[in-house]
């Protein structure tokens, strides 16, 4: 299990934020802590600390007056550390490649490769031409819905018709290099892991889950390691001291490295 650290960037500033409560409506949401340092201080503390695979989100939308200003941070920041982020948030296959040639080692992505509630397997045909299925993460972001967890897009504000499971990760294996997946509904809450959709995962044995959502304790950790059988990696936001939470980031990284020797 290894830990892969966050930069979520909205308006501007580096943020955590209840991930429900996102608005693409004046550009608002429901914040658990706005940073005063900027994204490049984060992508140097990661990198400092040999940490790879963290990600850089852009939270708010391409036609959002906000956009500039969260973009220039998110450049920042994969400038601070070339080849040690992932990055996404709107990204098409005509906007990858100045994410990737500003060091992003990867662009995550979901919104462009839906239309109408479904994949479109054409457009993420074009999105894998364009950057190659090795520089490429489906976030795959998920919320409850009745007996099974859909894919949301839009920024976590748009249900799919696609629920996820052993097929949909298998159909999509061949496109991607690894997956993302937010449990929406606990995101940015702090109480505590999904545990049903982590135990799913634990029994994928395919390309790399990376699990965000709910972990705010330090037994949530092992918890995850138990139910996701040491195959899922995870992102902590809010729960972390760095973003004003009580877990400490340097104990965190112990503890999924130590996780990573006992596999």
């Amino acid at each position: 299990m290894e830990f892969r650290p966050c930069i979520d960037i909205h308006n501007g500033s580096v943020k955590q934020i209840v991930g429900s409560s996102l608005r693409d409506l004046e550009d608002v949401a429901q914040e658990n802590f706005v940073a005063k340092q900027d994204a490049a201080y984060y992508a140097k503390l990661y990198q400092d600390a040999d940490i790879h695979g963290g990600h850089v989100i852009l939270l708010n939308a391409r036609d959002s007056s906000q956009y500039a200003s969260t973009k220039e941070q998110a450049l920042l920041a994969l400038k601070a550390y070339p080849g040690g982020l992932q990055v996404g948030g709107g990204i098409t296959p005509e906007t990858a490649a100045e994410f990737l040639e500003a060091g992003a080692s990867h662009v995550i992505v979901t919104s462009y490769v839906f239309r109408e509630g479904k994949i479109c397997y054409d457009r993420l045909q074009r999105m894998r031409d364009a950057v190659g299925s090795n520089r490429l993460v489906l976030d795959l972001s998920c919320r409850k819905c009745r007996e099974e967890y859909r894919i949301v897009t839009d920024r976590w504000q748009c249900m799919t018709e696609e629920k996820v499971d052993a097929d949909l990760l298998e159909r999509l294996s061949e496109y991607c290099d690894e997956f993302l997946i937010h449990a929406v509904d606990v995101e940015g809450k702090a109480q505590g892991i999904e545990r049903e959709l982590v135990a799913f995962l634990g029994t994928w044995q395919g390309k790399t889950v990376t699990y965000a959502g709910g972990v705010h304790s330090y037994q949530d950790l092992d918890l995850l390691k138990k139910l996701g059988k040491n195959r899922l990696n995870v992102t902590i936001g809010s729960a972390l001291d760095l973003f004003g939470g009580d877990l400490s980031w340097k104990k965190v990284l112990e503890m999924c490295k130590k996780n990573e020797k006992n596999c």
